[in-house]
């Protein structure tokens, strides 16, 4: 079965730096769009970043300027490039991705999140 496995979570100062990764393993065809999803404790579940196979682009307003998202097709990898991280971002990232086992439609598949904590 297809899997999403998250990494490069951590613990960082206010103002650092930190690059997620999220690998797609199994039977896959195709990714169409992956994406970033966030949940801090007591919130719901935010859209912070997705890419389509295409190459557009959308954040949340909260992390416009100071994260990137970008794709590895060959690798099927998607990766969240995180600067000038606050407190506030502090939360489980989950990787979200459409993928297609087969030709055809696509189906949704969720990582287990990564815990990114930013220190004051």
């Amino acid at each position: 079965q297809v899997q999403l496995v998250e990494s490069g979570g951590g613990l960082v100062q206010a103002g650092g730096s930190l690059r997620l990764s999220c690998a797609a393993s199994g039977s896959i065809f195709s990714i169409n769009a992956m994406g970033w999803y966030r949940q801090a404790p007591g919130k719901q579940r935010e859209l912070v970043a997705a890419i389509t196979n295409g190459g557009s682009r959308n954040y949340a307003d909260s992390v416009k300027g100071r994260f990137a998202i970008s794709r590895d097709n060959a690798k099927n990898t998607v990766y969240l490039q995180m600067n000038s991280l606050k407190p506030e971002d502090t939360a489980v990232y989950y990787c979200n991705a459409d993928i297609s086992k087969n030709p055809g439609r696509g189906y949704i598949y969720w990582g287990r999140g990564t815990q990114v904590t930013v220190s004051s």
